[in-house]
């Protein structure tokens, strides 16, 4: 089933429900939603923008941000959503390489912005009020300024659902051009055709299905398709109310916003979760006397019920499932998430993928897997042996990208002769189709002994030990270095040793790894590591 007829079909029912909103703000209804939807296509149609045409988005996450997404996208011009935090001189040069006649942005980012070096853009909006912040000539302010008079004459008796009518013929067709980074040389833009967001929208519905009233509170920056996907496209066609919080979230905001809000669904990264844990959860488990009482059966079962019942409470209490991405989950609080019978599960995917390429349900969730391939989605190992022997985990299917725009030379050395989709990504499956992620291929550090090293296993035991927030391990030489980032008020508080506490690390460390994986040097960090928008360590920044 099309997403736009499950779209469509949401906003007739819940014509007053509310759909989008800013949270302690700005609320529209699907009615409301679906008019300012009708006032765009009018605008796009009087400033002569076809089918197939691009407009590009750059603004914070809120409610409007989603109402120009179906705006465009309903229209079917191509949507170029472009992160906020990229850089200006990125913005311009990805506005110009996607050739967008239109572009949405917040007031503070068009002020940093040079229109003449983006030259095909007409018009520019503002996302805040969707007034004119810039017309290419009259013809397009004078359409601007009818506009209402227009909507008035083509809808006299007013907007309303009967007139709602989005096309589902298009499946082929190109709907998004995600870029994956900010790179102003060879940028990789990700395109997607309407079916690739169909079936991502399908699979959801049908193993998570989202309902009126159901509620969620949107964290993920809009542009990346995890959070434009799973807090955006999928609720809205359940006919589920979203509500944005606006910027990266503080931990008391975020919180504050769960308990108001009382989501049913959690989209995370395991970064937030992790962090929870150590600092809500940790504290509590790891006291003499509990951890005592958490071996005792019975009353393990009784302190494990009640904190998996303060952790969902923490969310709002409505939540059916917790479902996080971006990155594997930490071993070690997994394994505690288990025992609380928390409802988490690990899905796998990427920007290629619209995004979704595996996913399992909770209950039925493998340990430290990340799901089954799913329904729109083959999965091979490139291996002699996909159980044993680790290989690069490929894929093919409907949701998956048709390639990069305009770059051929990318377009080609993501998939193989014979059409399988490259992810960059290391894995074992097992019997039952779970998949395993080992590590980034671009990540893997052969040994000189001609072992193969996957970091994020020495991470995960590094980011076990007390005090570390979070660590990179890299080659230099011949040597396994630890970049560490500590816990610096906890490190001031109990006045750790750093030379110290650096040797006990790395013996803690080393005892749970392989010889060929043993760590020879631990380097304290003063900053925590850059990110991505998905929360992922930029790498390549630590080599």
């Amino acid at each position: 089933m099309h997403y736009l007829s499950r779209l469509e079909q949401a906003i007739k029912n819940n014509w007053d429900r509310p759909a989008l909103g800013n949270f302690r703000g700005e609320l529209f209804t699907f009615g409301e939603f679906a008019t300012q939807i009708a006032r765009f296509h009018l605008f796009f149609e009087k400033i002569g923008l076809k089918k197939g045409d691009k407009v590009a988005l750059c603004a914070k996450n809120s409610a409007r941000w989603g109402i120009t997404f179906f705006a465009a996208n309903t229209y079917e011009a191509v949507l170029v959503p472009i992160l906020a935090d990229f850089h200006p001189d990125s913005v311009n040069s990805l506005v110009d390489h996607s050739e967008s006649l239109v572009l949405l942005t917040d007031t503070d980012i068009w002020n940093k912005l040079d229109i003449t070096k983006m030259p095909t853009v007409k018009a520019v909006l503002s996302s805040s009020d969707f007034s004119l912040l810039y017309a290419a000539d009259e013809e397009i302010s004078k359409a601007n300024e009818t506009l209402q008079e227009a909507f008035e004459v083509k809808y006299p008796n007013g907007f309303s659902a009967a007139d709602v009518a989005y096309p589902t013929d298009n499946d082929k067709d190109l709907a998004i051009i995600n870029y994956t980074s900010g790179t102003t040389s060879a940028p990789k833009g990700v395109m997607l055709r309407y079916e690739c967001l169909s079936e991502n929208v399908a699979f959801g519905q049908k193993r998570l299905p989202s309902y009126p009233e159901d509620k969620i509170v949107s964290m993920l920056p809009m542009a990346h398709m995890y959070g434009m996907m799973f807090e955006l496209i999928y609720p809205l066609c359940g006919g589920s109310s979203i509500y944005y919080l606006g910027k990266t979230p503080t931990p008391a905001l975020l919180l504050g916003a769960m308990a108001e809000v009382k989501p049913y669904l959690v989209i995370t990264v395991p970064l937030v979760m992790e962090k929870i844990f150590k600092s809500k959860v940790a504290p509590v488990v790891n006291k003499p006397a509990m951890k005592v009482l958490c071996a005792i059966p019975g009353v393990n079962q009784l302190i494990f019920k009640k904190i998996r019942n303060t952790l969902l409470n923490a969310f709002g209490g409505n939540v059916r499932e917790i479902v996080m991405g971006g990155a594997a989950l930490n071993p070690d609080v997994e394994k505690w998430f288990r025992r609380f019978k928390l409802p988490f599960t690990v899905g796998y995917g990427m920007t290629e993928a619209a995004p979704l390429m595996a996913y399992e349900d909770w209950w039925e969730f493998a340990s430290k897997s990340c799901g089954k391939a799913v329904d729109s989605v083959e999965v091979r190992i490139d291996s002699d042996d996909p159980y044993t022997k680790v290989g690069e985990i490929q894929a093919k299917g409907n949701s998956l990208m048709s390639g990069y725009y305009k770059n051929d030379e990318a377009t080609a050395a993501a998939f193989t002769k014979d059409g399988w989709m490259r992810t960059g990504d290391l894995g074992l499956l097992d019997k039952k189709g779970n998949i395993f992620i080992k590590g980034r291929s671009k990540n893997m550090i052969l040994s000189a002994n001609g072992q193969n090293i996957y970091p994020e296993e020495i991470e995960a035991v590094v980011n076990n030990q007390p005090y570390v927030i979070e660590s990179v391990v890299v080659s230099r030489g011949a040597k396994l270095v630890a970049l560490i980032y500590m816990d610096a008020e906890k490190v001031k508080a109990e006045a750790v040793d750093a030379e110290e506490y650096k040797k006990t690390l790395m013996a803690e460390v080393n005892k749970a790894m392989p010889a060929y994986s043993k760590l020879n040097l631990v380097e304290w960090m003063d900053q925590p590591f850059e990110k991505t928008p998905k929360m992922s360590i930029k790498r390549f920044m630590y080599k």
